[in-house]
């Protein structure tokens, strides 16, 4: 609290309804002055911080903009603690498990040390070792950030409209996947089967070496390459033509993981892409993967090829079914809205990427649709990717190849041999229900013909209608019993002073004038309830 009131952020955490930063320059001041107390609070916010950066439909640009320049970057760990807990989880001496081991850390993050190393047998790996003691100063700062977003959400409008708690659980849960290396090396081994379907597009994630990990310590393969950013003279050597083969089979690659496997790489930024001499990509940093159900996944294939034929009563539809929609939504201003995004970004030569998914998140806000994390984190990955594809090749048309990738699998979903298994796989899942049919159509008819037919309906099932009906309750004895102390203060006040309690007070005016205060304090407060507005 006290790194949020020197930041200035304390005047928004009064629990007051105020009218909030609404010019652009006071945005940038109150996000400077937010990305500034997440800096100095420590590792947890800071990531708290470049989660809601991705977030675009939450926060104003401004916000975004500015939580995006938050560096998870750390002063590495010496190498004597470093070995300490190599030790401890290995269960034996350093030496008896690595023929060597780079003392000297690759990289250095908030959470983890990457080192470089080589088996007994020679090969090569790298061993991301957890920073000692991080685990508690998470744990310590998860709780602190669960108790804050529960006073916000409480006490301020703009908590409970983007759900604070909410988000800060969901926070929670993949910060704790992200200290579970076992979780990291689950991944790599589901994104390495995915991976090997189609082993021509010549993308691969690191090989876990499961025998030597642990929760703290993940040793993994080493893949040969330059990351994206810093390989721009190998892809000139490869040409323009091979570059574009390799930016086709990224993104179908993407386009399988998350249309077929449901278990996607969710940021795929430039640094966490390798490149080697031959065009080899090497996907790096699985510790969260994002994970889609059969029916997103289904959505999901729909509405990208509702977008591709421009039809946006399709892609409406599908959008629905993604998002958490309210009581009620204009699905027909809801399908116009996503016409013009369709026109504007998803025609020949329009521009697709960040722009056009904060445009779409955008537009699920404004007509109150809420964004599950998962669904958040697919747009996110491909508007990640977009910004990798132009590196891989300039000018790459992501629309066009999004088109034909698309077009492709209609075309093996049609195939006789596709139709044949998907005929059969939908006729096993209805015998059952056709089988069970009769019986049950037999039983509604006895039932019919010898009255035993029943509805049953529960009322108040709802848990607004019981709200509604206990508030008017409420306030219904209120004024009753607000007008029953004023009836029973003015009959205590007329009828002279009664028994005496001292020699000044006597017990009919004490109790008349006690239960006028009670009588006028009910009756303001129902009168408030009815006046005051929402």
């Amino acid at each position: 609290m006290r790194i949020a009131v020197r930041h200035g952020l304390g005047r928004f955490l009064r629990g007051r309804p105020g009218s909030g930063p609404h010019s652009a320059a006071a945005r940038r001041k109150a996000a400077r002055e937010l990305r500034e107390a997440l800096d100095e609070a420590g590792v947890t916010f800071v990531k708290m911080g470049q989660v809601l950066s991705t977030r675009p439909e939450l926060l104003p640009a401004e916000f975004v903009e500015e939580l995006t320049a938050l560096q998870d970057k750390a002063n590495p760990v010496p190498w004597a603690s470093v070995e300490a807990v190599l030790t401890t989880e290995l269960g034996r001496p350093i030496e008896e498990a690595f023929a060597e081991i780079d003392p000297e850390p690759m990289a250095a993050a908030s959470v983890a040390q990457v080192h470089q190393a080589r088996l007994k047998d020679g090969t090569p790996v790298v061993v991301k070792v957890q920073r000692p003691g991080i685990a508690a100063i998470v744990e310590r700062d998860l709780d602190i950030l669960l108790r804050l977003a529960g006073t916000l959400e409480d006490r301020t409008s703009w908590g409970r409209s983007f759900g604070a708690r909410r988000l800060a659980l969901g926070f929670a849960e993949a910060l704790r996947e992200e200290l579970d290396f076992t979780i990291e090396r689950d991944n790599l081994q589901t994104v390495a089967a995915a991976l090997a379907a189609s082993p021509e597009r010549g993308v691969r994630v690191p090989a876990p070496h499961v025998e030597l990990s642990s929760e703290r310590v993940l040793v993994m393969g080493r893949l040969a390459g330059k990351p994206l950013g810093a390989a721009e003279e190998t892809l000139a050597r490869l040409g323009e033509q091979r570059r574009d083969a390799i930016a086709a089979n990224l993104l179908d690659s993407m386009l399988d993981q998350v249309l077929v496997y449901g278990n996607f790489h969710a940021d795929l930024h430039p640094g966490n892409l390798l490149v080697d001499d031959d065009g080899a990509l090497g996907m790096l940093d699985l510790g969260s993967v994002g994970r889609l159900d059969a029916g997103t996944r289904t959505s999901i294939g729909q509405l990208l090829g509702a977008v591709g034929r421009g039809d946006s009563v399709a892609a409406s539809d599908a959008l629905l079914q993604l998002v958490d929609r309210p009581e009620t939504v204009d699905e027909r201003e809801l399908q116009r809205a996503v016409g013009v995004l369709i026109v504007r970004y998803a025609t020949p030569g329009s521009t697709v990427g960040v722009a056009a998914v904060g445009a779409l998140l955008r537009t699920f806000t404004s007509y109150g649709l809420g964004v599950p994390a998962p669904v958040a984190a697919v747009f996110r990955a491909f508007a990640t990717l977009e910004g990798t594809l132009t590196l891989l090749r300039p000018g790459f048309d992501l629309l066009g190849q999004a088109r034909a990738a698309g077009s492709r699998r209609i075309a093996e979903a049609l195939a006789p041999e596709r139709l044949r298994g998907t005929f059969e796989e939908e006729l096993a899942a209805l015998l059952p229900m056709l089988r069970g049919l009769p019986r049950r159509i037999d039983r509604i008819g006895d039932a019919v013909e010898n009255g035993r037919l029943r509805f049953n309906v529960r009322l108040f099932a709802d848990d607004r209608d019981r709200l509604l009906v206990t508030g008017l309750l409420h306030q219904a004895l209120l004024t009753i019993i607000g007008a029953t102390c004023g009836v029973m203060a003015a009959l205590l006040l007329g009828s002279g002073n009664g028994p005496r309690i001292s020699t000044g007070v006597a017990l009919f005016p004490l109790l008349g004038y006690g239960l006028l205060i009670v009588a006028v304090v009910l009756v303001l407060r129902v009168l408030v309830v009815i006046f005051r507005r929402d």
